[in-house]
């Protein structure tokens, strides 16, 4: 979360932005919204609604109270087939009898759009900031968005222990939130966020899925590990803000470093449909109006303070690179790392540590001199940048490599990761079937070149551990 010039003003400013953030007070208010005890009342909240909804559901259901793990992995697949008939896409077979699938039912039909909330014209503008820049917005989200989260001990935690306890996969969720990106933002259309549209499925998925996921936690391991007194439950609602702040200010502070920069217009705009989608998905701060820009500066300094290394974050951080790394094209391999050092060089509140916390390797020779050189033109607008063009097709290739790895390896069911045609046309994504041939060739060929340097590398890896230690 770094400082910058222009997030003090209010999404008032433009008429788009005064529709969108007509509560806005300015930072003044801002300031005296956002006090320390406000945040501790969003860390001790969870949602209680949702929660008592799942909890009569399991009641009812003797048999879901044996294995809470269970029900995460249920509600995941029927999540998965919700979201699969929101796109169009025929789901031949039922849900198992046991699945909560009228759950999903229940709060669909119970959930709607909030009267501040309606505004078509402003959701349109703010979907088309990510189907303009969506490949750098995904940059953003893997090599930024999804490392801070990391670097947040709460939301550590719960990623690493669900993964432990119900899915077992450490980078499943990696493309479920890339898919959920692309259903609320994707398509320029309102409609997503109307009831049986792709964004409104998603939200309230990931409403019933927090509550699942709270459930389970602590259940499973109790106030030995979850300490609700002083850390909240798990999955709480201030930890639901940092989420907004990832695809929001943080993506947008990204795409900065990129030479992207947006003017306020389109960041209040942006704001406003995560707003809304954050009000469909249970975020308490959205519950009675949208989040505006003069709001950004005081829940980004918090949030940073917050900030602190664990071994589950750094496990999830090795997980996750070892994975984008084997995307990467031969010679290029150390990109994400580099890309992750880049992109948080410079940012405030302590932010600029979430590299060093999570045990980020050092960046590829060649990053420091290019991303210097790149930067430098960006913030002096005469200085010849003769690296812009490697610079933003690197970014840009690192985009579409890692959508169209996620793409191809579940395309053979429904979620977690699936492109409309008309957003992979503008983002030059190659989907039929012997493109995607192609690419498992490529990927193949890569793993056999750099197998035999793979133990020398697990061997400088254990090295750097044991130096950190």
């Amino acid at each position: 979360m770094r400082a910058r010039n222009g997030t003090g003003g209010t999404a008032g400013e433009g008429a788009e932005g005064a529709k969108g953030s007509a509560g806005a007070a300015g930072s003044a208010g801002a300031a005296d919204r956002w006090t320390d005890a406000e945040f501790r009342r969003l860390r001790a909240a969870a949602d209680p609604e949702i929660d008592a909804m799942v909890a009569r559901y399991r009641r009812e259901r003797p048999e879901t109270a044996a294995d809470p793990g269970g029900l995460v992995r249920a509600l995941i697949r029927d999540l998965g087939r919700a979201k699969a008939r929101a796109r169009g896409v025929a789901v031949a077979e039922p849900p198992p009898p046991d699945d909560p699938v009228e759950l999903l039912d229940e709060l669909a039909a119970a959930t709607e759009l909030p009267d501040w909330g309606r505004d078509a014209a402003l959701i349109e503008r703010g979907q088309r900031v990510f189907t303009e820049y969506g490949l750098y917005q995904s940059v953003a989200l893997f090599f930024s968005c999804l490392p801070l989260a990391y670097a947040e001990p709460g939301s550590a935690r719960a990623l690493a222990r669900v993964s432990d306890l119900a899915t077992g996969n450490l980078t499943r969720r990696v493309a479920e939130t890339g898919q959920m990106l692309i259903d609320v933002m994707g398509l320029e259309r309102a409609g997503a966020l109307e009831p049986g549209g792709r964004g409104h499925t998603a939200a309230i998925g990931l409403r019933l899925l927090h509550s699942c996921v709270r459930a389970l936690l602590l259940e499973r391991d109790g106030p030995e590990v979850w300490d609700t007194e002083a850390q909240g439950p798990p999955v709480n609602q201030e930890l639901l803000l940092a989420t907004l702040m990832d695809f929001s200010l943080v993506t947008w502070e990204a795409m900065e470093r990129m030479g992207i920069v947006l003017d306020d217009g389109d960041r209040a705009a942006n704001l406003y449909v995560w707003s809304v989608f954050g009000h469909l998905m249970g975020v308490d701060a959205c519950a009675d109006g949208p989040l505006a820009l003069a709001d950004l500066d005081a829940i980004s300094a918090h949030l940073g303070r917050g900030l602190a290394p664990t071994p589950e974050g750094r496990r999830l951080m090795a997980a996750l690179l070892a994975e984008m790394e084997d995307f990467m094209f031969v010679g290029w391999r150390k990109l994400p790392r580099s890309l992750i050092h880049w992109l948080f060089a410079e940012a405030a509140h302590g932010v600029s540590e979430v590299p060093k916390m999570l045990g980020v390797p050092p960046p590829a020779w060649w990053a420091r001199p290019m991303f210097a050189t790149a930067l430098a033109a960006h913030r002096v607008s005469w200085l010849p940048d003769p690296l812009r063009p490697v610079v933003r097709g690197l970014i840009r290739r690192a985009g579409r490599m890692v959508i169209l790895t996620y793409a191809d390896r579940y395309s053979g069911g429904g979620a977690p990761f699936q492109i409309p045609g008309e957003l992979a046309r503008r983002w030059r994504l190659r989907r039929a079937p012997a493109a995607r041939r192609a690419r498992g060739a490529r990927r193949a060929a890569r793993r056999a070149v750099r197998a035999p340097l793979r133990p020398l590398r697990e061997r400088r890896g254990e090295r750097r551990g044991e130096r950190a230690a």
